[in-house]
């Protein structure tokens, strides 16, 4: 994994996110991959950034999420590109959804608990404050909805 400076090339932000930085910088992460190594190795990279420091990228998939996951250090902004994505948050021990349709967003706000389930075939955009990010299963505290 390392940050490439001085990019004009046409990116793909599903294999290869955009680090936003200090100073207005915008870096392409070449080698990004959700492996402890190459997380470890990002992080190490845009620690500089501090909280100012967000990662853009795209996902595409089909399905519920398999995680909760926290962004302690700022905002987190989804936006939907394709198909139908619903976000859940953990409010007051309370599931609050908002479902996402192509070109609607929504913001999750730091420190909240979320998770992202993408309804049939679907692609979206997250701005993410990495730094202090964190995961737990999705079934460590199911929602109402989700629990048996």
């Amino acid at each position: 994994m390392r940050l490439l400076d001085h990019v004009t090339a046409a990116l793909d932000l599903r294999t290869t996110p955009v680090h936003l930085g200090r100073g207005s910088r915008a870096r392409p992460v070449e080698g990004f991959a959700w492996d402890p190594e190459v997380l470890h190795a990002y992080t190490a990279a845009v620690a500089a950034d501090g909280a100012e420091g967000r990662l853009v990228m795209i996902f595409d998939g089909d399905g519920p999420g398999d995680h909760w996951e926290s962004h302690p250090a700022g905002d987190e902004l989804v936006v939907c590109l394709s198909g139908s994505v619903t976000v859940t948050r953990e409010v007051d021990g309370a599931p609050d959804r908002v479902v996402l349709g192509p070109g609607e967003a929504t913001v999750n706000p730091a420190g909240v608990w979320h998770a992202v389930d993408l309804e049939g075939p679907a692609s979206l955009l997250s701005v993410t404050a990495t730094l202090g990010t964190g995961h737990r299963p999705r079934t460590a505290t199911p929602s109402p909805e989700e629990a048996p």
